[in-house]
């Protein structure tokens, strides 16, 4: 594992940890730990179990899940290197567990400026409407979709520095939004959760989201951003052809 994802992978467990409102830690199970929000319950973000490296078991994995996370009519486990992801993959499996696995991209800010009109940060409360609407739909439940709007003020606690970032129509309606996370101690960024409302696709809301996002890293002294994008959906090539590159990838495990 090169040194840059081994920093993108610190960066992802301190986030985790930051933003949970109760951490378990489990030294007796090297490189796994627990996080859990009862407010937030059907957010598997915020109750999962998190696998930073080897050095435990995979076979004490589903167990540990269950015992820390508590009862829950589905469980996360998250593997953030790809080899303990690997390795973990056939005890889950055959405890009924699904895998799905990330790339992990990443390119410099260098010489990044706002574009203009600048889409520049907000308050989650100016994006909350188009938020939960998309929500909506893609999710019939109505109590899942709230959670998975509002968990967003758990992410205020994540990293040194949290926007919210929008988008708008020439009318000023929310057309995208995305979260920007800023470390300049360390220095990285990631953006997060960059979507653009099924209405407003093809207009190039994602590409101001992230220059966006981009050029405040640079203003900050922050010389990479990176994100996280699906193995086998079409925004990773999206996310290619505008200067990101792959550098490892993690592994996500949610019971059927």
């Amino acid at each position: 594992m090169s040194d840059l994802l081994g920093r993108v992978n610190a960066f992802r467990a301190a986030f985790a940890r930051r933003q949970a409102a109760e951490t378990v830690e489990l030294p007796e199970y090297p490189g796994v730990f627990a996080v859990r929000d009862t407010e937030f319950a059907l957010s598997h973000e915020h109750n999962q179990l998190i696998v930073t490296g080897p050095g435990t078991d995979p076979a004490a994995l589903p167990g540990l899940a269950a015992r820390w996370l508590g009862p829950r009519r589905q469980y996360a486990i998250s593997a953030l290197e790809e080899e303990p992801g690997e390795l973990a993959t056939p005890v889950l499996t055959e405890a009924g567990y699904e895998r799905s696995t990330a790339v992990v991209l990443i390119r410099d800010t260098a010489g990044c400026e706002l574009p203009e009109p600048a889409a520049r940060p907000t308050e989650f409360a100016e994006l909350r409407a188009a938020v939960r609407r998309q929500q909506s739909e893609w999710y019939a439940e109505e109590e899942l979709g709230r959670q998975l709007t509002d968990r967003r003020a758990a992410r205020l606690r994540g990293a040194d520095q949290v926007y919210f970032l929008a988008a708008r129509t020439p009318d000023g309606e929310v057309a995208a939004w995305a979260d920007l996370y800023l470390d300049p101690a360390v220095g990285l960024a990631q953006v997060e959760d960059l979507v653009t409302d099924s209405r407003h696709r093809g207009a190039g809301h994602g590409d101001t989201l992230l220059a966006i996002g981009l050029a405040l890293a640079a203003a900050a002294g922050i010389p990479q951003l990176f994100l996280l994008a699906d193995a086998a959906d079409w925004p990773r090539e999206w996310y290619g052809r505008r200067g990101f590159t792959e550098i490892g990838r993690s592994h996500s495990f949610h019971s059927r």
